[in-house]
């Protein structure tokens, strides 16, 4: 799994003491998304060869800090949020109903499309 993402770049969205940024909102980044963090400093779509960083394109998944999703939030450019694998503690800084709002699946983690419908409805 590359770029290997969370706060211990271990692939899983957790957040830990040292974590102050609490990187643990998973997210299926964007283009407007990616846009939006570059224009505030913190270019991810970029590079960075020092780090063995390869830069993320939309459709990556990310664990993002839960203050800047909250940001791009308020701002119109939340990336849609990947239930099944954020972590409870960014809920001291995001309401639940606004993370389920930009799910990309629902809470039995089936995907939906961009319009937040099934793209395979479930058979009851």
């Amino acid at each position: 799994m590359s770029p290997l993402t969370g706060f211990n770049r271990n692939g899983n969205c957790q957040t830990a003491e040292k974590d102050f940024g609490v990187h643990g909102v998973c997210s299926e980044v964007t283009e407007q998304f990616l846009n939006f963090t570059r224009d505030r400093g913190n270019d991810l779509s970029s590079p960075n060869e020092l780090y063995g960083f390869p830069g993320l394109k939309p459709g990556d998944k990310w664990c993002l800090c839960a203050s800047r999703w909250k940001e791009a939030l308020d701002n119109g450019a939340a990336p849609p949020v990947v239930l099944s694998a954020t972590n409870k503690a960014v809920l001291k800084y995001i309401r639940l109903d606004d993370i389920i709002e930009h799910a990309c699946e629902d809470s039995f983690g089936i995907q939906k499309n961009d319009h937040h419908h099934y793209e395979n409805p479930p058979d009851f």
